[in-house]
């Protein structure tokens, strides 16, 4: 294995990684030591800060240890505390042996020289669906593999939607979602809600549309993104959905829809649990593309990565932990504790065998995209910075669609 060469990491580069981090992660607060000095002590870093000394995800980290003889020193961090974290010890030759980052955090991080790529470092990828690998791929290259995903789907209250006389089965596209809100509000129930905050957040529940008409995020003024952006503003002018979504995070939203008065609510895997809470009966559908089928949905979840090291003898060890962080059975429990949809075929099968509410997740993650796939890498946290702004500009009223993004798109270049 052969040790990248580092490239000058500058503020640019930290602050690219924080504009990027993810909307779709868990977050909380963490600290970690430096690396230890006996060769026998390997570092993991992780955003998973919520799991505790004796959760299964530190005996998971222990366990792949033992297999390859080692002890772990692990560290769980917020998201973007942990990206800045890595720019700065990758500076200092003092990288975390693994770091488990979010997807989009990839490019840039691997762009700045702190990741090794598969072929030096031969993580086997093999099985990886390829629409999920995308998300870690830059100039030609894989840095790192997936240990999940999640993505956005629809979740639906039947029986609001029985009490309005709307049959799930017929919402197939935009127009048939769009009659679908008009039968609720007109039967006195509220239509639809989602995030559409001046954040990454909001650019990511607006992708699933954006790129459900065709658009591209290198043509952010196209006539397809702003029949996406018309099709939002649309819904609050007739009021299928509310002005609140202007501020609302995923999470406010998701209150929203747990009120019980909501035909439908944008969200994510990670709201499974609170489903269940909820109180009535619910389904998951995924978002429909304009004129049908499922749209792509922005992917999120980490990467575990292999940084680069002036110790290059570390790397074979390095290799067996990762190795076994992401073997089918390690893949299926880690999933299953963090509500992620696996990365391969093969465990996802097993995970909907255990349980079928997670079908028509898995549908969504087949159809899903990186954010920073087609080559955008570091171009990204510009692009959804301006689509995020024309979002807020046109449902505020401020601008019209088309030129709420004709100007997002002037910003950009």
């Amino acid at each position: 294995m052969h040790s990248s060469s580092r490239r000058r990491l500058t503020a640019v580069a930290l602050s690219t990684v924080v504009a990027a981090t993810g909307a779709a992660c868990s977050s909380g607060s963490g600290s970690a030591d430096a690396k230890g000095s006996d060769s026998g002590t390997y570092t993991v870093w992780d955003p998973y800060p919520q799991f505790a000394k004796g959760s299964d995800w530190v005996k998971l980290l222990d366990a792949c240890g033992a297999k390859a003889g080692v002890k772990i020193k692990r560290t769980g961090y917020d998201t973007s505390d942990l990206a800045s974290k890595a720019l700065l010890a990758a500076q200092q030759d003092n990288s975390a042996d693994v770091l488990i980052v979010d997807n989009p955090v990839v490019s840039t991080l691997a762009e700045a020289g702190v990741l090794t790529s598969t072929e030096d470092n031969k993580l086997d990828t093999s099985k990886v669906d390829p629409n999920l690998l995308a998300a870690g791929q830059s100039d030609g290259k894989t840095y790192g593999t997936p240990i999940g995903a999640n993505t956005l789907a629809l979740y639906y209250n039947k029986k609001v939607l029985k009490e309005a006389g709307v049959d799930i089965a017929s919402v197939k596209d935009w127009t048939s979602l769009t009659a679908a809100l008009a039968k609720v509000k007109a039967a006195g129930k509220k239509g639809i809600t989602f995030s559409a905050i001046g954040t990454e957040e909001g650019s990511f529940q607006f992708l699933p549309w954006f790129w459900g008409a065709g658009a591209k995020l290198t043509a952010l003024d196209s006539a397809r993104a702003a029949s996406a952006l018309s099709l939002w503003k649309d819904w609050l002018k007739e009021g299928y959905a509310p002005n609140s979504v202007i501020n609302n995070t995923q999470t406010t939203s998701w209150q929203e829809f747990a009120g019980g008065d909501y035909a439908f609510a944008e969200n994510g895997t990670w709201q499974l649990a609170n489903a269940k809470k909820a109180g009535f009966d619910y389904g998951v559908l995924p978002i429909p593309g304009a004129d049908g089928g499922s749209a792509a949905a922005p992917t999120g979840g980490e990467f575990v990565t292999i940084p680069t090291q002036g110790d290059t003898g570390r790397y074979a060890t390095t290799q067996k932990l990762a190795t076994c962080l992401t073997s089918t059975q390690n893949l299926y429990d880690t999933d299953t504790t963090l509500s992620y949809v696996a990365p391969t075929s093969e465990v996802q099968a097993k995970q909907v065998a255990a349980n079928a509410e997670l079908k028509p997740w898995v549908a969504a993650v087949k159809a899903a995209k990186g954010r920073t796939s087609d080559d955008l890498g570091t171009k990204y946290p510009k692009i959804s910075e301006q689509l995020w702004k024309a979002v807020q500009s046109a449902l505020s009223g401020a601008k019209s669609p088309k030129d709420a993004l004709t100007s997002a798109q002037a910003a950009v270049k």
